[in-house]
């Protein structure tokens, strides 16, 4: 699978799932990553503008699609000349599997004065970290990982980078949104795994940015976690090598993992 891309466009419009797709959950079925990035890569393809920045993505995954061919259609909601809403629904096999929602902000001068925010986290960047002894660990080198605090499944502050080592759709260079919205589901398994691994399958997924990542490295600094009856929030933090560029939140249920090949 190496540099494989995770989609391939089809003549009829349609996006086929190369094996690089596959989720941890069930061994025939998508990975929520590339859900959340193909409605991104789309909302962003056919609705985005300069002169707006897409302030937020909610993905709603309901189901999980196999590796049937995809379509995605996409419905204005409010094309004002400040604010733009476009709904896109995720369509495998002819099924509805997830939907989502993007809130396109018209840019503008930002008013004087001066408002709290938090400190930009103290992070090495990205080449001053030793990459792992195996890239594979990395969900079979979907992506590039270096850490920084904290590793995936201990119990205590996790801070990690993350780059996209392939393509979304094959011949679509991935563009500063769609980086970060196929690098969001990350989140939930950063946010929810603790000392006895993963056990939360994350229904949704919302990226909020009030900038553009400028490099190809993404951060992620888990801030929140809170579980009950086994609903479980998690939060992370996102970082560009310059500094904060926004959040990525997700809800999550309880959930064993399915056997098979």
């Amino acid at each position: 699978m190496s540099n494989e891309p995770f989609f391939r466009r089809q003549d009829d419009g349609r996006f086929l799932p190369t094996p690089a797709c596959r989720g941890p959950w069930n061994p025939q079925s998508l990975h929520g990553r590339v859900i959340v990035g193909l409605l991104g890569h789309v909302l962003e393809a056919e609705h985005g503008d300069p002169d707006f920045i897409p302030a937020r993505l909610t993905v709603d995954m309901y189901r999980l699609p196999d590796f049937s061919p995809i379509e995605v259609t996409t419905r204005v909601i409010r094309a004002g000349g400040r604010i733009k809403v476009v709904d896109a629904e995720f369509i495998s096999g002819g099924v509805s599997m997830g939907r989502a929602s993007c809130q396109f902000l018209r840019r503008t001068t930002a008013p004087e004065g001066q408002v709290w925010s938090p400190p930009n986290w103290d992070a090495p960047k990205p080449a001053d970290i030793d990459p792992p002894a195996d890239q594979r660990t990395a969900m079979g080198g979907m992506w590039a990982m270096r850490r920084i605090t904290g590793n995936f499944g201990e119990v205590g502050v996790k801070r990690a980078w993350m780059s996209e080592l392939r393509e979304l759709v094959e011949g679509c260079a991935l563009t500063p949104f769609t980086r970060v919205a196929v690098a969001a589901d990350f989140a939930s398994p950063f946010a929810n795994a603790g000392d006895k691994g993963l056990g939360y399958i994350n229904s949704d997924v919302t990226v909020y940015l009030h900038r553009l990542p400028k490099t190809e490295w993404v951060g992620f600094e888990v801030v929140n976690h809170g579980a009950t009856d086994g609903v479980a929030i998690g939060e992370c933090f996102l970082y560009d090598e310059e500094g904060p560029i926004g959040s990525a939140s997700c809800t999550a249920l309880a959930q064993s993992r399915r056997a098979g090949g």
